[in-house]
């Protein structure tokens, strides 16, 4: 597996993904205009296929994650770490002291994850999600580098 910059050629593999994994799923147009955008970075993890994805948009010295998903067939092996350890290494090049992200209340398993890569919860957003209404935890990744000055 080696996990890198998402294409273009990679969109239609990732759309997929996206409509098997979340109840409201970003289309193709959408990754499309994101991989335009100057201020955006998504990596994908792939072997043979896109295996998972993940997604920032980038303000100064911050990022916010928008998307983090991984194949159901290949979950628990490592990806979702991977993909969150290039993004942030991509992220640290570019200067960013910050990454801030939601996540749904009742997925464990991916905030297990990002405390795991050494985000806090900060806060809940109420009624953030829809199909099904659920409210997120902000979490929040700072400094994500270890320079000093």
């Amino acid at each position: 597996m080696i996990v890198r910059k998402m294409t273009t050629e990679d969109l239609d593999e990732v759309v997929a993904l996206e409509a098997a994994v979340f109840s409201m799923p970003w289309s193709h147009d959408g990754f499309l205009t994101a991989l335009e955008r100057d201020d955006a970075l998504f990596v994908v993890a792939y072997d043979d296929g896109v295996l998972g994805y993940c997604g920032a948009y980038l303000t100064q010295d911050e990022a916010e994650i928008t998307n983090v998903a991984v194949s159901p067939g290949v979950r628990r092996r490592g990806i979702g770490a991977a993909l969150l350890d290039a993004l942030t290494e991509e992220l640290e090049q570019k200067g960013i002291f910050r990454i801030v992200l939601e996540v749904r209340e009742s997925n464990d398993a991916a905030r297990l994850l990002y405390e795991k890569k050494g985000f806090d919860i900060v806060g809940t957003r109420k009624n953030f999600y829809e199909r099904p209404r659920e409210n997120a935890y902000v979490m929040v990744r700072e400094p994500i580098n270890t320079y000093s000055e």
